[in-house]
């Protein structure tokens, strides 16, 4: 994650993935907290394009 470098979750599916780096977000913010750290303001955004196969 741009905004949370370090942060990631890898795993076998889309559901699961999702589960994870949820998990992985709270965790990080949570220990960014205890270490008095400022949470970063998300910066990043995303878009999909459709891309003609060659």
């Amino acid at each position: 994650m741009p905004d949370l470098p370090g942060c990631v979750a890898v795993a076998e599916t889309k559901d699961e993935d999702l589960e994870l780096i949820q998990e992985a977000i709270e965790l990080h913010i949570e220990a960014l907290h205890i270490d008095g750290l400022p949470v970063p303001q998300p910066s990043s955004s995303s878009e999909y394009i459709d891309v003609a196969a060659a």
